[in-house]
């Protein structure tokens, strides 16, 4: 997989090749905090008949730190990272955190994007205090909480156990920067800005980002549309990747119509 020299990072990312006509908008996939490009199954990171870039964020997966502590950071680093890689026009599909960065794109740069996919994520993107408090200290014990929000109730103890693992693996300064740019995330005033076409999924289970924050997503942003799937949590791409998948390739399709 290939690396890109961003500035002070070395980003690492992965690229699937597949584009039915090259009329076609590259998908371009960002993880939440915590995670990296492996947060998206094989299912999207090779979704048939696109082109899908999958990115690893500053300090996160096999790109180099330090992370950022604000989601305009990390959006201003996507945006560099795109120009790198040659997309001048992609949709990008965001989950929690991603999808924060994905919402900063839209209205710092929204001719860079064809469309966005909303996964599990919000205007205003609020922590439990606990997690703030404690994941410097207590990284176990944030993490086996963390493990019980983010899945939902059909979720197998073998994908929890995955997480708690890569949780504890992750450099905590990073981690802490996550979840403290996600705190300060609020663009609750500026959605209606937003001048591209929107999908939001959301799980009906979701724990991190309740159902409000979907719904209010979808109210704000203009034409947006809302699609539920229902019984899952907050990791929907993992949970869920066949639906997940389905919707995103119908949401394309779309954006293609006259």
């Amino acid at each position: 997989m290939p690396f890109v020299l961003v500035g002070s990072h070395r980003l690492h990312y992965g690229e699937h090749r597949a584009a039915s006509s090259p009329e076609q908008p590259a998908l371009v996939l960002i993880h939440g905090a915590g995670g990296n490009l492996y947060h998206w199954p094989p299912a999207l990171r090779r979704l048939p008949g696109h082109d899908v870039l999958a990115l690893d964020l500053p300090g996160h997966g096999r790109s180099s730190g330090p992370g950022c502590t604000t989601i305009t950071d990390y959006a201003t680093i996507l945006a560099a990272w795109l120009d790198h890689v040659g997309l001048s026009s992609c949709v990008v599909v965001g989950h929690s955190m991603g999808g924060a960065i994905a919402l900063e794109l839209a209205l710092q740069e929204a001719q860079r994007l064809r469309g966005l996919v909303l996964i599990a994520t919000g205007a205003r993107l609020r922590v439990h205090p606990d997690i703030l408090n404690r994941i410097r200290d207590d990284p176990a014990g944030v993490a086996a909480m963390l493990v019980e929000w983010a899945y939902g109730p059909q979720a197998t103890p073998e994908q929890k156990r995955r997480y708690r693992q890569h949780l504890l693996r992750m450099d905590r300064e990073v981690l802490y920067g996550d979840w403290l740019a996600c705190d300060r995330f609020d663009v609750r005033a500026q959605l209606e800005a937003i001048s591209v076409p929107t999908l939001i999924l959301a799980g009906t289970a979701d724990i991190m980002t309740p159902p409000s924050r979907a719904t209010f997503l979808a109210a704000h942003i203009p034409g947006a549309d809302l699609a539920w799937i229902e019984g899952a949590g907050h990791m929907l791409p993992l949970e869920r990747p066949a639906e997940v998948a389905g919707a995103i390739r119908g949401f394309v399709a779309g954006l293609s119509r006259p």
